[in-house]
């Protein structure tokens, strides 16, 4: 049995499991990336590399969580919940090397005021002059991706980092199958920002897209 029937059949033991499936390893994916493509009875899973080197029953967790959003279904098992663990710890071993001297001047003030300076730096880079996607924290890396329009406004800057820090604090809620990283913890906390209605205010002005 493939590690790939053994995830569909722990998951859904009242199926078969008729497809034709394989795994890809890939080093197109950032780090611990992944993905799912069904088409007929080809069932494809696209899988970073560092993947390999990960255990069985944490793989098998990833699958699982893959399968859910592909075939449908609110369950949460041992493999999910160790795969959601590892998740949200690999901040620790990652390396952190990235860094802007704006964005490092943002993180050490927004640390100092509303983390008590216990939140440790990630990778901290611009991107692209986005107007849809202001910032982003992505687990896998340990790195908040800013749009380069946050330097217009020094003070929004601020504010855009302290809620990606809250991803980073905060990390995520895992219920029916689903992630939930906006959660009421994370809305309250956003709100003792100082002058948090100000910034959202000052954020609109910079665009009308919210960040995520």
């Amino acid at each position: 049995m493939t590690i790939i029937e053994e995830a569909f059949t722990r998951l859904y033991p009242d199926k078969d499991f008729r497809y034709d499936a394989k795994i890809k390893y890939s080093n197109h994916f950032k780090d611990y990336n992944a993905n799912v493509k069904l088409y007929g009875n080809n069932l494809e899973f696209g899988l970073s590399r560092k993947w390999k080197s990960v255990s069985q029953e944490i793989r098998i967790g990833l699958l699982k969580e893959l399968m859910l959003n592909l075939f449908g279904g609110k369950k949460i098992t041992m493999n999910i919940d160790l795969y959601n663990k590892f998740i949200k710890n690999l901040h620790i071993s990652i390396n952190k090397s990235i860094s802007d001297p704006i964005l490092e001047a943002s993180f050490e003030r927004v640390n100092n005021i509303y983390f008590n300076g216990l939140i440790e730096q990630p990778n901290l880079i611009f991107g692209k002059s986005s107007r849809s996607s202001l910032a982003s924290y992505e687990y896998s890396t340990d790195t908040i991706n800013f749009s380069i329009i946050l330097k217009k406004d020094l003070d929004v800057l601020d504010y855009v980092m302290y809620h990606e820090l809250l991803h980073k604090k905060l990390k995520f809620k895992h219920k029916n199958g689903k992630s939930f990283h906006h959660t009421a913890e994370f809305k309250k906390s956003e709100k003792q920002f100082e002058n948090q209605k100000e910034m959202e205010q000052r954020l609109k002005r910079l665009t009308s897209w919210r960040f995520c």
